[in-house]
């Protein structure tokens, strides 16, 4: 168990931003386009790690920590997240809690590297950041405990795979995450990450100053919360009862490739919402979490 914990980890490094990949042809399928290879992002990553970085004067040591920060609490999440059915590569109880303290904790040090640079425009965005989070982190934790709730257990590991994935509450929490999801990562409706427009860019206008390896820390910690989120509403949503490890692996990877689709679909579909009704979606999801909560208080 403990071998297939490792190889689910290292399977998450690996395939995270093929994640990208997906939901790029599948917006490229419903514009009758070919789109960009599924392998971009690996491209991609390659082309900036090769790059120099500059500095502005202005910046201090938080700019630069801002990248490498977020990338490794992005990737100490996913040590403590389950997948395929499989254990968490590290689990003890309130793991849960830790796991959506890292993503908190990423977030903090992306908005404190924009306000570093002193630019204005960078701090409009840094400021819709964080009111998304002040809305989406209480949906989070809330669904969370419910799920907790319904499965007796406090770590991450237990939750995923002692919940009854047809119980309502499980639903609920399952629907709540897919909206916070979609704001966690900046994806529509709550923000393109293919606009160019000024006035609408939010996580992008953020990491403008960064670029070479910076921007490559950015973009591959932004493909493994992709992945650390999508993998918690699948292991809530698709019961791991293969009987192997492996089999309920490959499960998973391909619920997850399904999720990218999925986002794929939603953004082909739907364009990005006003920006004042981007909170009331974010309240309604905090409802949804608080409803399960109180049926798994029943």
């Amino acid at each position: 168990m403990a071998a297939a914990s490792w190889i689910q980890f290292a399977l998450a490094l690996a395939l995270s931003p093929l994640l990208f990949g997906l939901i790029s042809r599948t917006k490229a399928f419903f514009a009758g386009r070919k789109g960009q290879p599924l392998f971009q992002l690996y491209y991609d990553l390659i082309r900036l790690i090769r790059k120099g970085a500059v500095y502005s004067l202005t910046t201090t040591w938080i700019f630069r920590a801002g990248p490498v920060i977020g990338l490794a609490s992005a990737a100490a999440a996913l040590t403590l997240l389950p997948f395929g059915g499989n254990k968490a590569l590290f689990a003890f109880p309130g793991d849960l809690i830790l796991f959506a303290t890292l993503f908190g904790v990423a977030r903090f040090f992306t908005v404190l590297a924009a306000l570093d640079t002193g630019s204005s425009f960078e701090g409009m965005g840094a400021s819709r950041d964080v009111l998304f989070s002040a809305l989406s982190e209480p949906a989070l934790i809330l669904g969370l405990t419910a799920a907790a709730r319904e499965s007796g257990s406090l770590s991450l590991s237990g939750v995923l795979s002692g919940v009854s994935h047809f119980q309502p509450e499980i639903a609920l929490v399952a629907a709540a995450l897919l909206v916070v999801f979609l704001c966690e990562n900046s994806r529509i409706p709550f923000d393109d990450p293919n606009t160019h427009l000024e006035l609408t860019m939010i996580h992008e206008v953020m990491v403008l100053d960064h670029g070479g390896p910076d921007l490559a820390c950015i973009l591959y910690g932004s493909a493994l919360k992709l992945w650390g989120l999508g993998s918690l509403i699948v292991g809530l949503v698709v019961p791991f009862r293969a009987g192997g490890p492996w089999i309920n692996t490959a499960i998973g990877i391909a619920g997850i490739a399904a999720l990218a689709i999925t986002v794929g679909v939603i953004e082909s579909v739907m364009a990005r919402l006003r920006l004042v009704r981007l909170p009331q979606l974010l309240a309604a999801a905090g409802a949804l979490s608080a409803l399960a909560l109180i049926l798994a208080m029943r």
